[in-house]
Protein backbone atom coordinates (compact mmCIF):
# COMPACT_ATOMS: atom_id res chain seq x y z
CA UNK A 1 0.00 0.00 0.00
CA UNK A 2 1.15 3.52 -0.83
CA UNK A 3 0.88 6.03 2.01
CA UNK A 4 0.66 9.67 0.95
CA UNK A 5 1.52 12.46 3.37
CA UNK A 6 -0.19 15.75 2.64
CA UNK A 7 -0.96 18.89 4.63
CA UNK A 8 -4.68 18.65 3.82
CA UNK A 9 -6.79 15.66 2.72
CA UNK A 10 -9.47 16.84 0.29
CA UNK A 11 -12.07 15.07 -1.92
CA UNK A 12 -10.16 16.23 -5.02
CA UNK A 13 -6.94 14.75 -3.72
CA UNK A 14 -8.37 11.34 -2.78
CA UNK A 15 -10.30 11.16 -6.07
CA UNK A 16 -7.23 11.83 -8.23
CA UNK A 17 -4.80 9.64 -6.33
CA UNK A 18 -7.24 6.72 -6.42
CA UNK A 19 -7.60 6.98 -10.19
CA UNK A 20 -3.85 7.07 -10.78
CA UNK A 21 -2.77 4.63 -8.09
CA UNK A 22 -5.66 2.18 -7.82
CA UNK A 23 -7.29 2.13 -11.26
CA UNK A 24 -4.15 2.52 -13.38
CA UNK A 25 -1.33 1.08 -11.25
CA UNK A 26 -3.39 -1.40 -9.18
CA UNK A 27 -1.97 0.11 -6.01
CA UNK A 28 -3.94 0.61 -2.80
CA UNK A 29 -3.46 4.12 -1.45
CA UNK A 30 -4.17 5.84 1.85
CA UNK A 31 -3.53 9.33 3.18
CA UNK A 32 -2.25 10.95 6.35
CA UNK A 33 -1.54 14.41 7.69
CA UNK A 34 0.36 13.03 10.69
CA UNK A 35 4.12 13.01 10.31
CA UNK A 36 4.60 10.24 12.88
CA UNK A 37 2.28 7.87 10.93
CA UNK A 38 4.17 8.65 7.75
CA UNK A 39 7.55 7.95 9.34
CA UNK A 40 6.30 4.68 10.86
CA UNK A 41 5.02 3.32 7.53
CA UNK A 42 7.46 0.70 6.20
CA UNK A 43 6.22 0.26 2.62
CA UNK A 44 5.63 2.59 -0.35
CA UNK A 45 5.25 6.21 0.68
CA UNK A 46 5.53 9.69 -0.74
CA UNK A 47 4.74 13.24 0.32
CA UNK A 48 2.52 15.56 -1.67
CA UNK A 49 2.76 19.01 -0.15
CA UNK A 50 4.63 22.34 -0.46
CA UNK A 51 7.93 21.29 1.14
CA UNK A 52 9.58 17.86 1.58
CA UNK A 53 9.78 16.52 5.15
CA UNK A 54 13.29 15.13 4.69
CA UNK A 55 14.65 12.98 1.86
CA UNK A 56 11.46 10.98 1.13
CA UNK A 57 9.91 10.55 -2.32
CA UNK A 58 8.37 13.97 -2.84
CA UNK A 59 6.08 15.59 -5.41
CA UNK A 60 5.54 19.29 -4.91
CA UNK A 61 1.84 20.07 -4.87
CA UNK A 62 0.17 22.92 -6.71
CA UNK A 63 -2.97 24.50 -5.29
CA UNK A 64 -5.62 22.91 -7.53
CA UNK A 65 -6.40 19.86 -5.36
CA UNK A 66 -6.78 22.03 -2.26
CA UNK A 67 -9.17 24.59 -3.77
CA UNK A 68 -12.95 24.67 -4.10
CA UNK A 69 -14.88 25.81 -7.14
CA UNK A 70 -13.34 27.18 -10.32
CA UNK A 71 -10.51 29.65 -10.74
CA UNK A 72 -8.69 31.20 -13.66
CA UNK A 73 -5.69 28.88 -14.07
CA UNK A 74 -2.50 29.85 -15.82
CA UNK A 75 -1.47 26.61 -17.56
CA UNK A 76 1.93 26.30 -19.19
CA UNK A 77 2.25 23.04 -21.14
CA UNK A 78 5.83 21.84 -21.65
CA UNK A 79 7.54 18.82 -23.26
CA UNK A 80 8.33 15.88 -20.96
CA UNK A 81 10.26 13.03 -22.58
CA UNK A 82 7.88 11.51 -25.15
CA UNK A 83 4.82 13.37 -23.86
CA UNK A 84 3.71 16.72 -22.38
CA UNK A 85 3.17 17.95 -18.84
CA UNK A 86 1.84 20.99 -17.01
CA UNK A 87 1.86 22.42 -13.47
CA UNK A 88 5.68 22.40 -13.20
CA UNK A 89 7.02 21.53 -9.74
CA UNK A 90 10.62 22.74 -9.48
CA UNK A 91 13.97 21.07 -8.80
CA UNK A 92 13.37 19.39 -5.41
CA UNK A 93 10.36 17.40 -6.65
CA UNK A 94 10.98 13.86 -7.91
CA UNK A 95 8.55 14.50 -10.78
CA UNK A 96 8.99 17.64 -12.91
CA UNK A 97 5.21 18.18 -13.05
CA UNK A 98 2.35 17.85 -10.58
CA UNK A 99 0.69 14.95 -12.40
CA UNK A 100 -2.09 14.81 -9.81
CA UNK A 101 -3.31 18.38 -10.33
CA UNK A 102 -2.92 17.98 -14.11
CA UNK A 103 -4.86 14.71 -14.03
CA UNK A 104 -7.65 16.27 -11.98
CA UNK A 105 -7.90 19.14 -14.47
CA UNK A 106 -8.44 16.66 -17.31
CA UNK A 107 -10.61 14.09 -15.49
CA UNK A 108 -13.00 16.62 -13.97
CA UNK A 109 -13.31 18.29 -17.40
CA UNK A 110 -12.46 21.56 -15.65
CA UNK A 111 -12.02 23.31 -19.00
CA UNK A 112 -15.59 22.47 -20.03
CA UNK A 113 -16.92 24.53 -17.11
CA UNK A 114 -14.88 27.56 -18.19
CA UNK A 115 -16.03 29.95 -20.96
CA UNK A 116 -15.63 28.30 -24.39
CA UNK A 117 -17.17 28.17 -27.86
CA UNK A 118 -19.61 25.31 -28.61
CA UNK A 119 -20.52 23.88 -31.99
CA UNK A 120 -23.98 24.14 -33.60
CA UNK A 121 -25.37 21.39 -31.35
CA UNK A 122 -23.99 22.98 -28.18
CA UNK A 123 -21.14 20.48 -27.84
CA UNK A 124 -17.68 21.15 -26.48
CA UNK A 125 -15.32 20.97 -29.44
CA UNK A 126 -11.95 19.24 -29.60
CA UNK A 127 -10.36 22.47 -30.91
CA UNK A 128 -11.30 24.22 -27.65
CA UNK A 129 -9.41 21.74 -25.50
CA UNK A 130 -5.99 22.18 -23.94
CA UNK A 131 -4.98 18.77 -25.33
CA UNK A 132 -5.75 19.75 -28.92
CA UNK A 133 -4.09 23.17 -28.68
CA UNK A 134 -0.90 21.66 -27.24
CA UNK A 135 -0.93 18.50 -29.35
CA UNK A 136 -1.30 15.78 -26.77
CA UNK A 137 -4.89 14.78 -27.57
CA UNK A 138 -3.54 11.65 -29.29
CA UNK A 139 -2.02 10.33 -26.04
CA UNK A 140 -3.60 8.94 -22.83
CA UNK A 141 -1.36 11.31 -20.88
CA UNK A 142 -2.75 10.49 -17.43
CA UNK A 143 -1.91 6.80 -17.91
CA UNK A 144 1.54 7.73 -19.25
CA UNK A 145 2.15 9.97 -16.22
CA UNK A 146 1.01 7.17 -13.89
CA UNK A 147 3.63 4.87 -15.38
CA UNK A 148 6.27 7.55 -14.85
CA UNK A 149 5.23 7.67 -11.18
CA UNK A 150 5.51 3.88 -11.06
CA UNK A 151 9.07 4.10 -12.43
CA UNK A 152 10.05 6.58 -9.69
CA UNK A 153 8.46 4.35 -7.02
CA UNK A 154 10.29 1.30 -8.42
CA UNK A 155 13.58 3.15 -8.19
CA UNK A 156 12.93 4.12 -4.56
CA UNK A 157 11.35 0.78 -3.52
CA UNK A 158 13.01 -1.86 -5.74
CA UNK A 159 11.70 -4.85 -3.76
CA UNK A 160 8.04 -3.95 -4.21
CA UNK A 161 6.20 -6.03 -6.82
CA UNK A 162 3.71 -4.06 -8.91
CA UNK A 163 0.73 -5.80 -10.49
CA UNK A 164 0.38 -5.50 -14.26
CA UNK A 165 -3.00 -4.80 -15.79
CA UNK A 166 -4.09 -6.19 -19.17
CA UNK A 167 -5.05 -4.35 -22.34
CA UNK A 168 -8.82 -4.56 -22.89
CA UNK A 169 -11.33 -3.44 -25.47
CA UNK A 170 -15.01 -2.61 -24.95
CA UNK A 171 -16.68 -2.02 -28.34
CA UNK A 172 -19.78 0.17 -28.28
CA UNK A 173 -22.39 -0.21 -31.02
CA UNK A 174 -24.78 2.71 -31.25
CA UNK A 175 -28.21 2.02 -32.79
CA UNK A 176 -29.98 5.32 -33.54
CA UNK A 177 -31.93 3.67 -36.41
CA UNK A 178 -32.32 -0.09 -36.48
CA UNK A 179 -33.71 -0.18 -40.03
CA UNK A 180 -33.27 2.14 -43.00
CA UNK A 181 -36.53 1.28 -44.80
CA UNK A 182 -38.44 -1.27 -42.75
CA UNK A 183 -40.84 -0.75 -39.83
CA UNK A 184 -41.11 3.00 -40.44
CA UNK A 185 -44.90 3.19 -40.73
CA UNK A 186 -47.05 4.23 -43.69
CA UNK A 187 -46.57 8.01 -43.45
CA UNK A 188 -42.77 7.85 -43.20
CA UNK A 189 -42.59 5.30 -46.05
CA UNK A 190 -44.78 7.44 -48.33
CA UNK A 191 -42.77 10.54 -47.40
CA UNK A 192 -39.50 8.73 -48.15
CA UNK A 193 -40.85 7.52 -51.49
CA UNK A 194 -41.91 11.02 -52.54
CA UNK A 195 -38.56 12.40 -51.43
CA UNK A 196 -36.74 9.80 -53.56
CA UNK A 197 -38.88 10.73 -56.60
CA UNK A 198 -38.44 14.50 -56.17
CA UNK A 199 -34.66 14.13 -55.85
CA UNK A 200 -34.49 11.53 -58.69
CA UNK A 201 -32.92 8.98 -56.34
CA UNK A 202 -34.23 6.09 -58.42
CA UNK A 203 -31.59 3.64 -57.22
CA UNK A 204 -32.62 4.25 -53.60
CA UNK A 205 -36.29 3.98 -54.57
CA UNK A 206 -35.61 0.59 -56.15
CA UNK A 207 -33.68 -0.49 -53.05
CA UNK A 208 -36.46 0.74 -50.75
CA UNK A 209 -39.13 -1.40 -52.39
CA UNK A 210 -36.83 -4.40 -52.83
CA UNK A 211 -36.41 -4.33 -49.04
CA UNK A 212 -40.08 -3.64 -48.27
CA UNK A 213 -41.17 -6.55 -50.49
CA UNK A 214 -38.68 -8.88 -48.87
CA UNK A 215 -36.32 -9.37 -51.83
CA UNK A 216 -33.37 -7.69 -50.10
CA UNK A 217 -32.11 -7.28 -46.56
CA UNK A 218 -32.46 -3.83 -44.99
CA UNK A 219 -29.04 -2.12 -45.27
CA UNK A 220 -29.05 -1.09 -41.58
CA UNK A 221 -29.97 -4.60 -40.41
CA UNK A 222 -26.45 -5.81 -39.64
CA UNK A 223 -27.37 -7.49 -36.36
CA UNK A 224 -26.69 -11.08 -37.45
CA UNK A 225 -23.14 -10.04 -38.34
CA UNK A 226 -22.79 -8.27 -34.96
CA UNK A 227 -23.98 -11.37 -33.08
CA UNK A 228 -21.60 -13.56 -35.09
CA UNK A 229 -18.70 -11.30 -34.11
CA UNK A 230 -19.83 -11.27 -30.47
CA UNK A 231 -19.82 -15.07 -30.39
CA UNK A 232 -16.16 -15.04 -31.48
CA UNK A 233 -15.11 -12.79 -28.55
CA UNK A 234 -14.79 -13.44 -24.83
CA UNK A 235 -15.66 -9.83 -23.96
CA UNK A 236 -19.07 -8.20 -24.29
CA UNK A 237 -20.08 -5.61 -26.87
CA UNK A 238 -22.18 -2.77 -25.48
CA UNK A 239 -25.17 -2.18 -27.79
CA UNK A 240 -27.13 1.02 -27.14
CA UNK A 241 -30.59 1.39 -28.69
CA UNK A 242 -32.47 4.64 -29.21
CA UNK A 243 -36.00 3.99 -27.94
CA UNK A 244 -37.13 7.60 -27.41
CA UNK A 245 -40.15 9.17 -29.07
CA UNK A 246 -39.93 10.21 -32.73
CA UNK A 247 -38.68 13.80 -33.16
CA UNK A 248 -36.68 16.04 -35.46
CA UNK A 249 -33.49 14.53 -34.06
CA UNK A 250 -34.50 10.98 -33.16
CA UNK A 251 -36.00 8.71 -35.81
CA UNK A 252 -35.75 5.10 -34.71
CA UNK A 253 -38.45 2.47 -34.92
CA UNK A 254 -41.30 2.70 -32.41
CA UNK A 255 -41.08 0.25 -29.50
CA UNK A 256 -44.71 -0.69 -30.19
CA UNK A 257 -43.35 -2.70 -33.14
CA UNK A 258 -42.97 -6.27 -31.90
CA UNK A 259 -40.10 -7.00 -34.28
CA UNK A 260 -38.05 -4.12 -32.83
CA UNK A 261 -38.63 -5.34 -29.26
CA UNK A 262 -37.70 -8.88 -30.35
CA UNK A 263 -34.51 -7.52 -31.91
CA UNK A 264 -33.49 -5.81 -28.65
CA UNK A 265 -34.23 -8.98 -26.67
CA UNK A 266 -32.21 -11.15 -29.07
CA UNK A 267 -29.21 -8.80 -28.91
CA UNK A 268 -29.47 -8.77 -25.11
CA UNK A 269 -29.02 -12.56 -25.14
CA UNK A 270 -25.45 -12.05 -26.38
CA UNK A 271 -24.38 -8.45 -25.67
CA UNK A 272 -24.77 -5.87 -22.91
CA UNK A 273 -27.71 -3.64 -23.86
CA UNK A 274 -28.32 -0.03 -22.84
CA UNK A 275 -29.98 3.07 -24.24
CA UNK A 276 -28.96 5.86 -26.52
CA UNK A 277 -30.74 8.65 -24.68
CA UNK A 278 -32.84 10.80 -26.99
CA UNK A 279 -31.94 14.40 -27.79
CA UNK A 280 -34.65 15.85 -25.53
CA UNK A 281 -33.79 13.47 -22.67
CA UNK A 282 -30.51 15.36 -22.34
CA UNK A 283 -32.22 18.29 -20.61
CA UNK A 284 -35.33 16.62 -19.23
CA UNK A 285 -34.83 13.96 -16.57
CA UNK A 286 -38.48 12.88 -16.79
CA UNK A 287 -37.97 11.86 -20.45
CA UNK A 288 -34.75 10.06 -19.56
CA UNK A 289 -36.52 8.22 -16.75
CA UNK A 290 -39.32 7.17 -19.12
CA UNK A 291 -36.77 5.75 -21.59
CA UNK A 292 -34.91 3.97 -18.78
CA UNK A 293 -38.08 2.28 -17.52
CA UNK A 294 -39.09 1.35 -21.07
CA UNK A 295 -35.77 -0.39 -21.73
CA UNK A 296 -35.81 -2.15 -18.33
CA UNK A 297 -39.26 -3.54 -19.18
CA UNK A 298 -37.87 -4.93 -22.46
CA UNK A 299 -34.65 -6.51 -21.14
CA UNK A 300 -36.01 -7.42 -17.68
CA UNK A 301 -32.96 -6.13 -15.84
CA UNK A 302 -31.65 -2.85 -14.44
CA UNK A 303 -30.36 -0.40 -17.02
CA UNK A 304 -26.62 0.12 -16.60
CA UNK A 305 -25.34 1.96 -19.68
CA UNK A 306 -26.28 5.19 -21.48
CA UNK A 307 -24.92 7.24 -24.32
CA UNK A 308 -26.42 10.61 -25.23
CA UNK A 309 -27.65 11.49 -28.71
CA UNK A 310 -25.14 13.33 -30.90
CA UNK A 311 -22.49 12.75 -28.20
CA UNK A 312 -23.81 15.85 -26.49
CA UNK A 313 -23.03 16.55 -22.83
CA UNK A 314 -24.25 19.43 -20.70
CA UNK A 315 -21.90 19.25 -17.74
CA UNK A 316 -22.68 18.76 -14.94
CA UNK A 317 -26.47 18.42 -15.53
CA UNK A 318 -26.30 15.44 -17.93
CA UNK A 319 -24.24 13.39 -15.51
CA UNK A 320 -26.20 14.46 -12.42
CA UNK A 321 -29.37 13.15 -14.09
CA UNK A 322 -27.71 9.76 -14.64
CA UNK A 323 -26.60 9.67 -11.00
CA UNK A 324 -30.11 10.54 -9.80
CA UNK A 325 -31.61 7.72 -11.91
CA UNK A 326 -28.93 5.29 -10.66
CA UNK A 327 -27.51 4.69 -14.14
CA UNK A 328 -23.89 3.86 -13.48
CA UNK A 329 -22.20 3.71 -16.90
CA UNK A 330 -21.82 6.50 -19.46
CA UNK A 331 -20.30 6.22 -22.95
CA UNK A 332 -20.61 9.84 -24.17
CA UNK A 333 -17.17 11.24 -23.25
CA UNK A 334 -15.31 11.71 -26.54
CA UNK A 335 -15.24 13.79 -29.72
CA UNK A 336 -17.38 13.03 -32.76
CA UNK A 337 -14.94 14.41 -35.33
CA UNK A 338 -11.51 13.82 -33.77
CA UNK A 339 -9.70 10.70 -32.62
CA UNK A 340 -8.10 10.93 -29.20
CA UNK A 341 -8.52 11.14 -25.45
CA UNK A 342 -10.97 13.86 -24.40
CA UNK A 343 -10.41 13.23 -20.69
CA UNK A 344 -6.70 12.41 -21.10
CA UNK A 345 -7.10 8.77 -20.06
CA UNK A 346 -7.91 5.34 -21.48
CA UNK A 347 -9.04 4.09 -18.07
CA UNK A 348 -12.72 4.38 -17.05
CA UNK A 349 -13.12 6.90 -14.20
CA UNK A 350 -15.74 8.23 -11.80
CA UNK A 351 -17.50 11.52 -12.54
CA UNK A 352 -16.39 14.24 -10.12
CA UNK A 353 -18.99 16.96 -9.57
CA UNK A 354 -17.05 20.22 -9.37
CA UNK A 355 -20.01 22.19 -8.00
CA UNK A 356 -20.59 19.84 -5.06
CA UNK A 357 -16.92 18.75 -4.74
CA UNK A 358 -17.83 15.08 -4.55
CA UNK A 359 -17.01 11.87 -6.42
CA UNK A 360 -20.18 10.24 -7.77
CA UNK A 361 -21.05 6.58 -8.46
CA UNK A 362 -21.23 7.28 -12.24
CA UNK A 363 -18.44 5.60 -14.18
CA UNK A 364 -17.42 7.54 -17.28
CA UNK A 365 -16.14 5.28 -20.06
CA UNK A 366 -14.33 7.66 -22.42
CA UNK A 367 -14.40 6.59 -26.06
CA UNK A 368 -11.37 7.24 -28.25
CA UNK A 369 -12.66 6.59 -31.74
CA UNK A 370 -16.06 7.27 -33.32
CA UNK A 371 -16.62 5.85 -36.80
CA UNK A 372 -17.50 9.33 -38.14
CA UNK A 373 -14.08 10.64 -37.05
CA UNK A 374 -12.46 8.07 -39.37
CA UNK A 375 -14.41 9.34 -42.40
CA UNK A 376 -12.12 12.39 -42.66
CA UNK A 377 -9.33 10.07 -43.83
CA UNK A 378 -9.78 9.40 -47.52
CA UNK A 379 -8.23 5.99 -48.09
CA UNK A 380 -8.76 2.76 -46.20
CA UNK A 381 -5.01 2.68 -45.63
CA UNK A 382 -5.11 6.09 -43.89
CA UNK A 383 -8.05 5.00 -41.73
CA UNK A 384 -6.25 1.81 -40.74
CA UNK A 385 -3.01 3.67 -39.98
CA UNK A 386 -4.66 6.24 -37.68
CA UNK A 387 -6.75 3.61 -35.93
CA UNK A 388 -3.69 1.42 -35.38
CA UNK A 389 -1.75 4.37 -33.89
CA UNK A 390 -4.58 4.93 -31.42
CA UNK A 391 -4.69 1.24 -30.47
CA UNK A 392 -0.91 1.24 -29.98
CA UNK A 393 -1.16 4.22 -27.59
CA UNK A 394 -3.68 2.35 -25.43
CA UNK A 395 -1.73 -0.92 -25.59
CA UNK A 396 1.46 0.85 -24.46
CA UNK A 397 -0.19 1.56 -21.08
CA UNK A 398 -2.34 -1.60 -20.97
CA UNK A 399 -5.47 0.53 -20.95
CA UNK A 400 -9.03 0.02 -22.17
CA UNK A 401 -9.74 0.87 -25.80
CA UNK A 402 -13.34 2.00 -26.36
CA UNK A 403 -14.44 2.53 -29.98
CA UNK A 404 -17.98 3.61 -30.95
CA UNK A 405 -19.44 2.24 -34.19
CA UNK A 406 -23.02 2.26 -35.44
CA UNK A 407 -25.09 -0.63 -36.75
CA UNK A 408 -25.13 0.99 -40.22
CA UNK A 409 -21.32 1.26 -40.17
CA UNK A 410 -21.29 -2.46 -41.03
CA UNK A 411 -23.68 -2.06 -43.98
CA UNK A 412 -22.73 -2.33 -47.65
CA UNK A 413 -23.51 1.35 -48.25
CA UNK A 414 -20.61 2.99 -50.19
CA UNK A 415 -19.94 5.52 -47.40
CA UNK A 416 -18.99 2.70 -45.01
CA UNK A 417 -16.81 0.58 -47.28
CA UNK A 418 -14.01 -1.06 -45.31
CA UNK A 419 -15.43 -0.36 -41.85
CA UNK A 420 -16.05 -4.04 -41.11
CA UNK A 421 -12.31 -4.56 -41.60
CA UNK A 422 -11.54 -1.69 -39.21
CA UNK A 423 -13.82 -3.22 -36.58
CA UNK A 424 -12.12 -6.59 -37.10
CA UNK A 425 -8.74 -4.88 -36.60
CA UNK A 426 -9.95 -3.64 -33.21
CA UNK A 427 -11.25 -7.08 -32.19
CA UNK A 428 -7.99 -8.75 -33.28
CA UNK A 429 -5.97 -6.30 -31.15
CA UNK A 430 -7.25 -8.09 -28.03
CA UNK A 431 -5.75 -11.42 -29.08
Amino acid sequence: MLLVYTHKITPRLTYTFKHICKRILGLDVSFTSKIEDFIAHNSLKMSYTKQPLSNELYVRSSELLFENGLSDLDINVQPWDNTKGFFATGERSHLPFDIFAASFYLLSRYEEYLPHVNDGFGRFMATESLAYKHRFLNQPVIDIWAYKLRDVLKERFPKFQFTKRQYQIQPVIDVPTAFYFRKKGLLRTVGGTLNDLVRFRLKQLYQRYSVLMGFKRDPYDTFKWIITKQKQCDFKFIVLFLIGDYSTYDKNVNTNKKEFVSLIKSIADYCSVGIKASYFALDDISILKKEKLKMEAIINTDLMAVRHSFSKLNLPTSYRNLVELEINQDFTMGYIDTLGFRAGTCTPFQFYDLDYEVQTPLQVNPYHCLDFALLKYQSELDKTEHLQKLINEVKAVNGTFTPVFHNYTFSDLPKWNGFRSLFNLILESAE
